[in-house]
């Protein structure tokens, strides 16, 4: 399910025009947000998804809503840049009953979308919390997880072999065995034809032992560890040991399973495709350590089922999500595993899920367990922002690392106030 989940995603790029532009987008494909009559008596409901790359996955979800007895749930598959498209849409009448989202704190402060705790009664625990503490405020959650996306460090064991190079455990240690696995025709490492600024986020802060925002709401990265790791990172650039302008972006594999890159940053979802091609010649590892009060680090998150306020039918809309992703563990256990590969949202599904017991899988969720992390809530879109800009010209200009986190600092400390009044 390729959506970028540890999301850098712009949803409020930039102003009224872009919000103007989704709510035609939404007019032009016909949005029905079911305000009419369902089957059987029961109200219609609107149900958006963003458009997942996995074959197989609008038709299962759609198979999910046709077996709801009551209400007729009317699925729309949503192309393009669908946080944008849902920001605008939650503004308006004409609002999803029910879609995929964050949602975001601003969504949730704003009265957007509904409060869901109440679905979980004698269920919350089950729940992975690194999902769950996203779509939570003040006690209250906002979103159903419905899967665990996470992302990982994917080698090709022959190549570190023939080069002699073991699995990096350091950040000092990847970026030396990066320069060691390029050649004339293979690079060490794709994290994405940006260079990484895109799909890192705050995964490296972590590995220093920092966070974006701290537990008690204050900025995390505020520290000199911050510069000196993200300055580390413009070393992959300078060394010539990134892979840039493949064929296709970070959440796809094809460069890796092409040889066109030793090492290639992917999520899960990608390991089927990989195993299928390279057998057992691969493995996987976090992103890792940098320093001593650092550790390894993997990014997890994913859409959760939200409704929308301005839903004619809110009781009826949020039986749904709890039908779906609370009591039907059968739609969500297929929806997890069946196209690609995701840890289920719910923890007793994860434990028993076979695809997920054995080999580089078992890895996964073993790391996912240990070091997962889900960007905290009150890391909003602006800090977000303004974060990856710096990042990005860190990674590709060696702009001074320094000078760009105070900018990012400021803003975050300025977004952090606002959200707190």
């Amino acid at each position: 399910m390729r959506h970028s989940r540890s999301s850098t995603t712009r949803i409020s790029r930039r102003q009224l025009l872009a919000a103007s532009g989704a709510l035609a987008l939404t007019a032009a494909c016909g949005s029905h947000t079911g305000r009419g009559g369902g089957a059987g008596g029961g109200p219609a409901l609107g149900q958006w998804y963003h458009q997942y790359g996995e074959a197989g996955t609008e038709e299962a979800v759609k198979r999910y809503a046709a077996a709801y007895g009551k209400a007729r749930v009317n699925v729309q598959w949503r192309p393009g840049n669908y946080d944008q498209q849902t920001a605008a849409a939650l503004l308006t009448e004409n609002a999803p009953d029910v879609f995929e989202g964050g949602p975001t704190l601003d969504q949730i402060r704003g009265g957007q979308v509904a409060d869901l705790t109440g679905l979980l009664k004698g269920v919350r625990d089950d729940f992975h919390p690194a999902v769950l503490a996203p779509k939570t405020y003040q006690g209250k959650v906002y979103g159903i997880p419905q899967v665990i996306d996470t992302q990982m460090l994917y080698y090709r064991k022959s190549l570190l072999d023939k080069a002699g190079v073991r699995p990096p455990g350091t950040l000092d240690e990847l970026i030396d065995a990066a320069k060691a696995l390029t050649t004339k025709d293979v690079k060490g490492l794709f994290l994405g034809n940006d260079g990484g600024a895109g799909v890192l986020g705050a995964t490296p802060l972590r590995a220093a032992g920092l966070e974006p925002v701290t537990a008690d709401g204050e900025v995390g990265f505020d520290d000199p560890r911050a510069a000196k790791t993200l300055g580390k990172l413009h070393r992959f650039h300078a060394d010539g040991s990134l892979l840039l302008g493949a064929p296709t972006d970070w959440s796809d594999p094809s460069a890796f399973v092409q040889g066109l890159t030793a090492m290639q940053w992917t999520g899960l979802w990608a390991l089927p495709q990989i195993q299928n091609t390279l057998g057992d010649d691969f493995g996987v590892l976090p992103f890792p350590e940098d320093g001593p009060q650092g550790g390894p680090s993997v990014p997890v998150g994913a859409y959760g089922a939200a409704v929308s306020t301005h839903s004619g039918h809110i009781d009826a809309a949020k039986a749904y999500v709890k039908w779906l992703w609370v009591e039907r563990t059968d739609f969500q256990e297929d929806f997890a595993l069946s196209y690609g590969f995701h840890i289920p949202a719910r923890i007793s599904l994860a434990k028993k899920a076979a695809k997920l017991a054995k080999g580089a899988a078992a890895d996964v969720v073993r790391f996912t367990a240990d070091h997962g992390y889900a960007q905290p809530l009150l890391w909003t879109e602006k800090s977000r922002t303004a974060y990856q800009d710096a990042l990005s010209r860190i990674i590709t200009d060696g702009a001074a690392p320094d000078a760009q986190l105070r900018t990012v600092v400021a803003t975050t400390k300025a977004e952090l106030k606002r959200v707190r009044s």
